[in-house]
């Protein structure tokens, strides 16, 4: 791909994204939600014909949204992990996930379209968590800040677990108390 084209593109994956961050605000706030993909356009100062020329599908779009943000969330946890005690990273990174969720409930319909599809698949994201997980882990442990023994995917469970079954009327709220939770259980005794 030629340098233009590429920029192109990469404004529309980021000018997606920051339009779903809206919407699960909106979302989260019970006003109903729906990406417009003209609007996406505009905000990534492209023509509609530029997007669908990268994109030729609604789900073409989401599906590289959805990678890049999962991409940015995983490759993030090795410096957190790092940057300050392994416990209080865990927790700011499972808030970033919090946010990357989020951002996915307002893809909707379409997001179930590109799991169907197999472009999403659950194993490939709990995989990609669980090793992102392990930082936090590994550090936390070695710094006696976490229990060690800890199965990444134990923990990527517990926050799906989070995530989805919180009460839609303060479901950002009472997932983050859960997340607290979590990693209550996660710090030694």
């Amino acid at each position: 791909m030629r340098a233009d084209a590429t920029r192109k593109r990469e404004q529309v994956v980021a000018a997606t994204a920051d339009e779903l961050a809206e919407l699960a605000v909106a979302a989260r706030a019970g006003e109903p939600v729906h990406l417009s993909l003209d609007r996406v356009a505009a905000r990534a100062r492209v023509g509609v014909a530029t997007l669908y020329r990268h994109f030729p599908t609604r789900e073409a779009l989401l599906t590289a949204v959805y990678h890049q943000e999962l991409g940015r969330l995983c490759d993030a946890a090795p410096e957190l992990a790092t940057a300050e005690p392994a416990d209080e990273a865990l927790l700011a990174w499972m808030h970033r996930y919090l946010d990357f969720v989020d951002s996915k409930r307002a893809m909707g319909v379409s997001l179930r379209a590109i799991v169907a599809s197999g472009a999403v698949t659950q194993s490939d994201t709990r995989s990609r968590l669980a090793g992102a997980i392990a930082h936090f882990l590994e550090a936390g442990a070695a710094a006696g800040t976490l229990r060690s023994g800890v199965p990444a995917d134990d923990v990527v469970a517990a926050m799906a677990g989070a995530a989805i079954t919180a009460a839609p009327e303060e479901q950002r709220e009472q997932a983050e108390r859960l997340l607290d939770l979590l990693l209550d259980g996660l710090r030694p005794r």
